[in-house]
């Protein structure tokens, strides 16, 4: 009764909106209930998309939660899970470099898993979100195959063999840590067993199964020596005991000096037999127990041998290749460099020869052409020298005066007797002797090849014909 006259009573339009109203946060509970998301213990929650920002002011790239809930803003928010399941790496650690240059190999199996500190946890949402289980196991492995060979680099090899703990903790150590930048912790670490292609830790075996043998023979040797003197201790004192309780009783029965006098020298070869018998037990015991620790210590110091010379090996004859291999590549660097330049420098001499030998070839070639149009004019190959000569007599004659022009003669001194030839002065004939010195023309003419023409020719004949007459006159009259 009361329903329908509280509808009678409200206005159409109030009930649609309260209708409206009710739908409304009905749908917003819904749509919060399908975002608010809860997190399973064995997973971390990464929320990313507008989630805030950093102490410093920067945008935070996610937000990590383990264990608890959250609700997720829709459109500006998203999430993703990250698997806290153990993941079990086999590490097969193969020839890796220890401390003393012997090549080891240690397969070993790590347990690693997500980190849920807080810093770390939000490496791993950063670095890990998205990939696959086999993608975060190849990642984890290298890092981990590098930090090994490092360590293994620091350490020497009877370290890694004896103090196993030691090794584990340094590995532990420093692949953690490396492991803490993408987000990874580590679980576990197993290391199978140690080995190595040169023997060296079998013979560290050897040698230390060999000391304890020894030390076993030694200790033997003692217990049985100490059981020799023991006993015969003990059978010098049942003897003693008898011998007294004889004694007794011969001096209770005899009355005889010479016959107590008998049974103490008796008694005194007994004493003097059992503590000959015992010294020399003693005396064996202790010879074959210094034989056996000899021999012990020969294997010892045979085993510590073989160790020094497979160190020395590792320490000299590796370093010795080394430096003949670099040695090597240093020098066929040099040679091929040498090869090089020398390549370089004879094409460069190749190409200026080249070139110097074009250039001589086009000159000659120019000058060919030039003598074959000055031949071809000429008329032939004589007139044509000779035109080439008589167009370069100028120069020539230049030549000879420069010759003498030059010639810096700052005094002469000449005692003139006036009795020169045919009354010319001693000083006149010194000059005209000068001047004659200079070839005349005609001879200049002749050393070039060429003919003084006939008009030049005529005169300088009639000119020596007047001389040799004038010459020829003071003869005949004389």
């Amino acid at each position: 009764m009361l329903y329908p006259l509280l509808a009678a009573s409200i206005p159409p339009t109030a009930l649609i909106a309260v209708v409206v109203a009710v739908i409304l946060v009905f749908s917003l509970i819904l749509v919060f209930m399908s975002r608010f998301r809860r997190c399973p213990s064995d997973k971390v929650m990464v929320i990313y998309g507008k989630v805030g920002q950093n102490k410093d002011g920067s945008a935070r790239s996610a937000k990590c939660i383990h264990g608890g809930a959250a609700f997720i803003v829709p459109v500006v928010q998203a999430y993703e899970y990250l698997d806290l399941t153990p993941i079990s790496i086999s590490v097969d650690l193969k020839n890796a470099l220890s401390r003393q240059n012997i090549r080891i190999d240690v397969p070993a199996r790590f347990t690693v898993g997500i980190s849920t500190e807080a810093g770390v946890m939000q490496n791993a949402a950063e670095r890990l979100l998205g990939l696959k289980l086999q993608e975060i196991q190849e990642l984890a492995k290298d890092i981990i195959f590098g930090q090994m060979r490092l360590i293994i680099a620091t350490m020497q090899i009877e370290e890694i063999n004896t103090d196993r703990d030691k090794f584990l903790e340094a590995v532990s150590r420093c692949v953690e840590t490396e492991l803490k930048k993408i987000g990874l912790r580590l679980i576990n670490v197993n290391v199978t067993d140690i080995s190595d292609e040169s023997g060296y830790i079998e013979a560290l075996g050897k040698e230390a199964a060999a000391k304890a043998i020894n030390e076993a023979r030694i200790s033997v040797a003692e217990r049985n020596r100490e059981g020799s003197i023991g006993e015969a201790n003990a059978v010098r004192d049942q003897r003693i005991s008898v011998a007294a309780a004889n004694a007794a009783a011969v001096d209770g029965e005899n009355t005889s000096k010479a016959n107590i006098a008998q049974s103490d020298a008796t008694r005194r070869e007994l004493e003097a037999e059992a503590t000959r018998r015992a010294v020399i037990a003693e005396k064996t015991a202790e010879a074959k127990a210094k034989q056996e620790a000899y021999a012990a210590e020969q294997l010892a110091e045979q085993a510590r041998a073989d160790r020094e010379l497979a160190t020395q090996q590792a320490d000299v004859i590796v370093k010795a290749r080394i430096e003949k291999e670099r040695m090597e590549l240093e020098a066929e660097a040099e040679a091929e460099q040498a090869r090089r330049l020398a390549k370089g420098e004879a094409d460069a001499i190749y190409a200026k020869m080249e070139a110097q030998a074009r250039g001589i070839q086009e000159i000659l070639s120019k000058q060919a052409e030039g003598f074959a149009d000055v031949v071809k004019a000429a008329g032939s190959a004589d007139s044509a020298v000779q035109l080439m000569l008589v167009d370069k007599i100028e120069e020539l004659v230049k030549i000879q005066v420069e010759a003498v022009k030059n010639l810096n003669i700052d005094k002469v001194t000449v005692w003139d007797s006036m009795n020169g030839k045919d009354g010319a002065s001693t000083t006149a004939n010194f000059l005209s002797s000068m001047m004659k010195s200079i070839p005349p023309l005609n001879e200049t003419f002749k050393m070039a090849g060429l003919q003084i023409p006939a008009f030049l020719g005529t005169e300088l004949e009639e000119k020596k014909a007047v001389e040799a007459a004038q010459t020829a006159e003071p003869e005949q009259k004389a």
